[in-house]
C-alpha cells in the first residue's frame, strides 16, 4: 500500500493510544486530541522560530511569519483530529459523513497556510530586492510583477482546494467521465459568458509584465492626473490629486492612449507661464528664479532656463522652464517659483503687470 502524507502522524497517534488504553474509550479521544493539539502548538513554536531566524538574515521584519501561525496550528491539529477519527470511529454510521466535514476544513486550513506561506515569501523577496536597489523603479516593478502572481497563485490554490473538496465525495467523482466528455462544449459557453473578464485577466497579466505601467507610477487617465495605487488580475486603481481613486479596468491600459510621467524615470520636467507688460524686469527674474531654484529642496538641478517665448497685444510671454525628481516635487516648486515671482513683482515692479481688463477673454462691464 502507499504511504499517504499523515501515515506518520496515524503511526503517532496509535503510539498515543496505545499508551493511554488504560482510560476508557471516550476519554482516550479527548486525551489523543490534546495531546495532538498541544504537539501542534509546539511545532507551531518551532516552524515561527525557524522561520524568523531565516527571515531575520534576510532582512524581513520577523512579525511577517505571524500570518501563517495560525494556519499552520490549525492545519497540524486538524490531521491530528482525522488520524483519531479514523482509528476510533471508523466503523460508526456517521463515520463517512463527518470525516468528509473534517477533510473539507483540513484543506480549508492548509490552503490558508500556503497562501499565507505565499504572501510571506512576497514580502521577503520585496525586502531583500529593496535593500540591494533601494527604493525606486526596481523595486516597483519587482512588487508589480510579484503582487500579481500572488493574486494568480492564490485564485489556482483556491480553485484547486474547491477541487479537492468536491472530488472527496464520490458521487462527484461518478461524475467525472461526463464532465470530462462535455469540457470542450462547457469551454465554449464558459469562453463566451465571461469573454470581458477573462480579457481583463490577460490584459492585467500584460500589464505587469511588459511593464507598461508600475505601482507608484504617476498617469494621466481620463484628464486626470494620479499615481497607479494597485494593479490586480482584473483593474487598476489610480490615486488622484485629490485623494479620490479612479478605478479601471485592465484593458483600459491596452486598448486606450494614456500618460505615463514616470515610464523610464521619475524625473519630470515642466515649466511657469507669465504674462507681463514690455516693461518687465527680464534680467532681474532669470536671476531671481535661479536663487529661489538653487534654495529648493524640490529642484533636482537639471533644468533652469527663463525665457521669452511670445509677444502680443503690448504684453509678452515668460516661459520658466524647470525639473524636479518627481511629478509631486515638480507641482510644488511650480506652485511656489509663480507665487514667489508675482508676490515680488507686486511689491517691486506693480507698473509690470498687466491690467486685468487688457487680458484676453477679460469680463466685460
Amino acid at each position: 500500500m502507499t504511504p499517504t502524507p499523515t501515515a506518520p502522524i496515524d503511526e503517532t497517534v496509535e503510539d498515543v493510544i496505545q499508551a493511554s488504553s488504560f482510560l476508557p474509550e471516550s476519554l482516550q479521544f479527548w486525551v489523543v486530541i490534546a495531546i495532538g493539539a498541544v504537539v501542534a502548538g509546539v511545532l507551531t513554536i518551532v516552524f515561527s522560530s525557524v522561520s524568523r531566524r531565516i527571515l531575520g538574515r534576510m532582512g524581513v521584519p520577523a512579525g511577517t511569519v505571524k500570518p501563517t501561525r495560525v494556519p499552520f496550528f490549525a492545519t497540524v491539529t486538524s490531521i491530528v483530529v482525522k488520524s483519531v477519527f479514523s482509528i476510533f470511529y471508523r466503523d460508526k454510521s456517521w463515520y463517512n459523513a463527518w470525516q468528509f466535514v473534517i477533510l473539507a476544513v483540513l484543506i480549508f486550513f492548509l490552503t490558508w497556510f500556503i497562501i499565507s506561506v505565499v504572501k510571506v515569501t512576497e514580502t521577503s523577496v520585496l525586502a531583500r530586492v529593496e535593500a540591494r536597489f533601494g527604493p525606486g523603479r526596481k523595486l516597483a516593478k519587482v512588487r508589480t510583477q510579484v503582487g500579481l502572481l500572488r493574486r494568480v497563485l492564490t485564485a489556482v490554490l483556491c480553485v484547486l482546494a474547491i477541487g479537492a473538496v468536491l472530488l472527496s465525495i464520490e458521487q462527484v467523482r461518478a461524475l467525472g467521465a461526463g464532465i470530462i466528455a462535455s469540457a470542450g462544449l462547457a469551454s465554449v459557453v464558459v469562453g463566451l459568458a465571461v469573454q470581458s473578464t477573462l480579457a481583463n485577466v490577460f490584459a492585467g497579466i500584460q500589464i505587469a509584465f511588459t511593464d507598461s505601467i508600475r505601482v507608484e507610477d504617476t498617469v494621466v487617465v481620463e484628464a486626470e492626473r494620479g499615481t497607479v495605487e494597485e494593479i490586480t488580475l482584473s483593474y487598476v486603481v489610480v490615486l488622484l490629486l485629490d485623494g479620490r481613486r479612479m478605478i479601471l479596468p485592465s484593458t483600459y491600459f491596452t486598448t486606450t492612449p494614456f500618460e505615463n510621467w514616470s515610464r523610464r524615470s521619475s524625473e519630470i520636467s515642466g515649466n511657469v507661464v507669465l504674462q507681463l507688460k514690455l516693461n518687465a524686469p527680464i534680467e532681474y527674474l532669470r536671476q531671481r528664479t535661479t536663487e529661489l531654484l538653487e534654495s529648493s529642496d524640490w529642484w533636482d538641478g537639471r533644468t533652469n532656463a527663463l525665457n521669452v517665448t511670445d509677444v502680443q497685444g503690448g504684453l509678452q510671454t515668460l516661459t520658466i522652464f524647470l525639473s524636479a525628481r518627481n511629478p509631486s516635487d515638480l507641482w510644488e516648486l511650480r506652485n511656489m517659483i509663480r507665487e514667489k515671482l508675482l508676490g515680488e513683482l507686486v511689491q517691486s515692479y506693480p507698473e509690470c503687470l498687466p491690467d486685468p481688463r487688457t487680458l484676453p477673454n477679460a469680463p466685460t462691464a
